[in-house]
C-alpha cells in the first residue's frame, strides 16, 4: 500500500517516475476538466500549473495509474515506486 504523502519531494518521485517513461510530462496554462490532458498520439501530458501541489500528485498518480507505461527503461528505485503507485 503506498502512503500519499502531498509534499514537493513526493511530487518529484512522481516527476521521476515520468522522465524515465516514454511520456513527455509538461505544466501548461489551461482549463483541463481533469486537471490535466493527454496527448496520446505524441506521448506528452499537460497538467494545469495553475493546480495546487494535492492536485497534481493526485493527477499524476491517476495518469501512472490509467496509462500504459513501459518500465523496461526503469531504474530499480523507480520501478518499485512505480509498482507500488498502479498496485493501489
Amino acid at each position: 500500500m503506498l502512503d500519499i504523502r502531498y509534499t514537493s519531494h513526493f511530487l518529484h518521485k512522481l516527476e521521476d517516475v515520468f522522465a524515465e517513461s516514454n511520456y513527455v510530462l509538461r505544466y501548461e496554462k489551461g482549463n483541463f476538466k481533469s486537471g490535466y490532458c493527454v496527448l496520446k498520439n505524441t506521448k506528452v501530458i499537460m497538467v494545469n500549473s495553475y493546480y495546487p501541489l494535492e492536485g497534481k500528485i493526485n493527477c499524476l498518480i491517476e495518469i501512472l495509474r490509467t496509462l500504459p507505461i513501459e518500465t523496461a527503461g526503469f531504474s530499480e528505485k523507480n520501478t518499485k515506486f512505480f509498482a507500488q503507485i498502479t498496485a493501489s
